[in-house]
């Protein structure tokens, strides 16, 4: 990538930003690739993994990016793999536990089209960079919400069991995605310097998508209530840890090593 100056801003809000980006997308992309060899049918088995690759391959984008402009000689694999919990800001949704496949693919979902919606918004960044990793992540995850959307609507709309399995997974995920809405002063800077957008700016075409969606499956939108917050500074659920017990123990146990 350029090694040229981003626009003027306060560079640990624009790292904090980063490390969300990254964050998301590797965190979930660990929980899906928790399905593989698990899943119930070998063609899902395969388009999770395929979706965990993507999101791992954006990771290494976001938080390369990261890496670069907090200047330390931090690489993207230093930010996976040499962070404690605190450190991590991915969202709350996307350390939540798989659950059976109807859940997973409602989690998935969620983020989904709040993912989508994100990155075309970034394309018009006013950094190329973040503009460009934006594009080439849009088109991926255009893809993923095709695919989510469609089996949230055949699950939801399908035997009386999936649909009962869909409906407590929608309930069960809910009060966590309004935390991808809420904004901190990292975002008001970041999107007053025309880097991205402005989080609560997101949520009228997420909830035009989400609705229409959910009205197609047979799923009752559920009310908005009392939403958890705090991945996004830091503050975890008690699964983040075991999370990073797994995914860090390579490089815990082995400092240093690669392939």
């Amino acid at each position: 990538m350029s090694s040229a100056p981003f626009p003027t801003v306060d560079q640990a809000a624009l790292f904090e930003f980063l490390l969300r980006m990254g964050d998301n997308a590797l965190i979930l992309g660990h929980r899906l690739s928790e399905w593989c060899g698990h899943a119930p049918a070998l063609e899902e088995d395969i388009a999770l993994a395929n979706t965990a690759l993507d999101l791992i391959g954006q990771t290494q984008l976001w938080l390369g990016l990261a890496g670069e402009m907090e200047g330390k000689g931090r690489t993207a694999d230093n930010l996976a793999y040499l962070r404690d919990a605190t450190e991590f800001r991915n969202v709350l949704l996307v350390e939540r536990p798989n659950g059976d496949f109807g859940k997973t693919l409602m989690r998935q979902f969620l983020f989904d089209a709040w993912h989508l919606s994100m990155l075309q918004a970034l394309r018009s960044s006013a950094d190329k960079r973040i503009a460009d990793i934006a594009e080439k992540a849009a088109k991926e995850v255009a893809y993923h919400l095709d695919r989510s959307r469609d089996l949230v609507i055949r699950l939801g709309d399908g035997t009386a069991e999936s649909h009962r399995r869909m409906r407590e997974a929608l309930d069960d995920l809910w009060p966590y995605t309004g935390e991808l809405f809420i904004g901190d002063a990292a975002d008001e800077e970041l999107a007053a310097a025309g880097l991205g957008p402005a989080p609560e700016s997101l949520k009228a075409e997420w909830d035009g998508v989400v609705g229409e969606t959910l009205t197609e499956a047979t799923l009752k939108k559920p009310a908005d209530g009392y939403m958890q917050r705090g991945g996004k500074r830091g503050v975890h659920t008690e699964h983040m840890g075991f999370i990073l017990a797994e995914m860090q123990f390579l490089q815990r146990a082995y400092p240093g090593a690669t392939w």
